[in-house]
């Protein structure tokens, strides 16, 4: 038994969107949470002076984070792991760290257990995993919350696609909404 899919219009749809309400301190937020987590410290600085939107973490402690990421992906272990420490001297990663560091030891890195390690895409994994280590000892998300509301969308529009035809945005750097095809 096939059902059909309710249609709505595009006015009815336009009207639906406009009776929802979205605080500006709301954005302002989520713009500052999305900021601090990417590692931004300039752009959420002039963020937070032109919206008045608090951060909430010490916007110098972005630089050092990116300062650690940046030696991660750039394989200069020992400039890792001093600004690690200084940073966060519990070391939460320290397996990680400890299995670079062993690289040092060897002539011939591709032959040594851990060789893998040098490879700029393990770097850049692990360099993502530590700054995800540093937010999260910083009591703060290691993950943007904006990447989180799209994907939300993107979920919710596939979910309400089987139920109905509706205006809906297929590119969400336009946020266009785009008339069904009925």
């Amino acid at each position: 038994m096939a059902s059909s899919k309710k249609v709505v219009t595009r006015d009815e749809w336009e009207r639906k969107l406009r009776e929802v309400e979205i605080r500006k301190e709301d954005m302002n937020r989520l713009v500052m949470n999305f900021l601090v987590t990417e590692g931004l410290a300039d752009a959420a600085d002039r963020f937070r002076l032109e919206s008045g939107t608090q951060p909430d973490i010490d916007l110098a402690s972005i630089t050092d984070r990116m300062e650690v990421k940046r030696a991660v992906q750039s394989g200069n272990v020992k400039e890792a792991i001093e600004k690690l420490n200084n940073l966060n001297p519990t070391q939460v990663f320290l397996e990680e760290i400890e299995k670079t560091v062993a690289l040092l030891v060897f002539e011939d890195v591709k032959n040594c257990p851990y060789g893998e390690l040098l490879d700029v895409s393990h770097r850049l994994k692990t360099a993502s995993e530590v700054n995800a280590a540093i937010l999260t000892s910083q009591s703060h998300e290691k993950d943007a919350k904006l990447p989180s509301l799209l994907k939300m969308l993107i979920w919710t529009q596939e979910h309400l696609n089987e139920k109905a035809v509706y205006p809906q945005i297929n590119n969400l750097s336009t946020a266009v909404l785009e008339d069904p095809a009925v």
